[in-house]
């Protein structure tokens, strides 16, 4: 395997770096690192060796192309992720093949192939277990005023790579050969776990402003920390994420909130200035408190929920929740416009819940989230404050009832909220809190075992509504199912003749009785 001129990295360095929130991802690098001697050529020739053994699509696919009189190099982050020995099922390669050309040589290996999107240069295909994406190479960029990347096929693969987002994704090995390419000295920053750009950072955040955002998703992502001339371009530029198309903030928005840890990143865009741009209602929790201090940071404490919320997700068992976390940033959104100082040194946020709600709402809906991640959300950030006084008052059945009735199909997703939500440092109201929801849990168990709570409907249903009143279709039916629901819901199930009778006693106390 041949080493690229530019690409020299002193292996010393990498071995001794100091202990750094990248450290575990870097566990596979460092039983090399560690070894006495072992140049940089070395040290890329056992990873590299370990990705060929386990993919050998990379080099049939080599040789496919380099028949065909084309180079073919594995790029991005899939030699950064190969590279920290946590490479998945995704396989991104560039070529100075052109798309039709693409097409044809994987043609060659499957019938499974489909066009990503042929005017930017990319062709995919699934072979064997691989998903795999091509991409000729390109030299796109941002115009000041616009809201798209103008395409443009390049000519060479140090074209391609400049115009990469970081250094640790412009990386490349050649897919017949195995020369690996690092012209910007990616290995160096994948080992320090820096994320700084090929380019000077406000030239590379001009041409994509988005990319300032992927900066956010990878220092949570990969556990990096960013260059302090990558922190002050962020900084200085985050106006220029208005160009950006909703649609693409909220995808971005969506991976940072799906990595493990997503509080780092979000700081950053808090500490930048890009939350006012693309999430403003983040930043804004940051209220200004009160000389008294008597009521704890907002801001800190939505970023801690959202920690329990995960910690709770894995906990039970769930994959990462997009509408859970979302919900979990996004709970208390309501609090700045709701705060008052109350007489006696108090603060209260009346109805924040419901504010949030609607604030939240307008939000998702302005970053074009789909109605169904829309109503999710909000209904959770409506009804996360319901179960507080459970422990106090205690509920009836009828109003255990109704918690899992409003909650509907959110209702697991209400549990891990609800529960993530306690933030007190006071252990005593921690504990009594956390045995008051186990008891509504239990209950709610309980209820559901004996009543079939999760499908819970009127013990008649409209067509026997109709032939024992002696009535047609209309709103009438639609009062008596509600009438026969909330009986239901206040004493419990009924059977048919007991249903009946009070049907029939509602019945004559409505107007219409007397008519028909």
């Amino acid at each position: 395997m041949s080493q690229h001129p530019r690409g020299q990295v002193d292996l010393c360095a990498m071995a001794n770096v100091p202990p750094s929130p990248t450290a575990s991802a870097l566990t596979a690098l460092r039983p090399c690192a560690q070894e006495k001697g072992l140049t940089v050529a070395q040290l890329l020739e056992h990873r590299v060796d370990r990705l060929w053994q386990s993919a050998p699509l990379i080099a049939d696919l080599g040789a496919l192309f380099a028949d065909s009189g084309h180079d073919l190099y594995l790029v991005g982050g899939s030699v950064r992720d190969a590279l920290m020995g946590m490479l998945g099922h995704d396989l991104d390669f560039t070529t100075d093949a052109h798309p039709d050309e693409i097409e044809a040589l994987l043609r060659q290996r499957t019938r499974t192939t489909w066009d990503i999107g042929r005017a930017f240069g990319t062709i995919g295909a699934m072979i064997d277990d691989w998903q795999v994406e091509i991409t000729t190479y390109r030299t796109d960029v941002y115009r000041p005023d616009s809201r798209k990347p103008e395409i443009a096929f390049g000519d060479t693969l140090d074209d391609d790579l400049i115009r990469r987002d970081f250094t640790v994704n412009a990386m490349a090995l050649h897919a017949a050969n195995r020369e690996f390419v690092d012209p910007h000295h990616g290995l160096t920053d994948l080992a320090s776990g820096m994320l700084r750009t090929p380019f000077p950072p406000q030239r590379s955040f001009s041409d994509d402003p988005l990319r300032m955002m992927r900066a956010a998703r990878f220092t949570s992502q990969l556990g990096f920390t960013v260059t302090d001339e990558v922190r002050a371009a962020m900084t200085g530029m985050a106006d220029r994420m208005s160009i950006i198309s909703a649609e693409r903030v909220r995808d971005e928005l969506s991976k940072l909130l799906l990595t493990d840890s997503p509080r780092e990143g979000l700081m950053l865009l808090v500490d930048t200035g890009i939350a006012s741009i693309v999430l403003p209602e983040l930043p804004a929790l940051r209220l200004e408190p009160d000389e008294h201090h008597r009521h704890k940071d907002v801001y800190e404490h939505s970023l801690t929920v959202v920690d329990q919320s995960i910690e709770l997700e894995k906990r039970r068992g769930h994959d990462p929740d997009l509408v859970g976390r979302l919900a979990a940033l996004l709970h208390d959104i309501g609090k700045p416009a709701t705060r008052r100082f109350e007489p006696g040194g108090k603060v209260s946020f009346h109805h924040h819940d419901v504010v949030g709600a609607k604030m939240a709402r307008k939000r998702l809906k302005a970053l074009n989230y789909p109605s169904d991640i829309v109503k999710a959300v909000c209904l959770l950030v409506e009804l996360h404050l319901r179960s507080y006084g459970y422990g106090d008052q205690g509920w009836t059945d009828s109003a255990v009832r109704r918690y899992v009735r409003d909650a509907g199909d959110q209702l697991e997703r209400l549990h891990i909220l609800t529960r993530a939500d306690c933030t007190t440092r006071n252990r005593r109201k921690a504990e009594r809190l956390e045995f008051a929801y186990d008891d509504l849990e239990r209950r709610i168990a309980e209820l559901a075992a004996q009543e079939e709570l999760d499908a819970t409907r009127p013990d008649l249903d409209g067509g026997q509504i109709m032939a024992i009143l002696g009535i047609e279709p209309g709103p009438v039916v639609g009062r008596a199912y509600k009438f026969l629901l909330n009986l239901r819901i206040e004493e419990g199930p009924h059977t048919t003749d007991q249903a009946e009778k009070a049907l029939k006693a509602w019945w004559a106390q409505q107007p219409e009785s007397t008519q028909s």
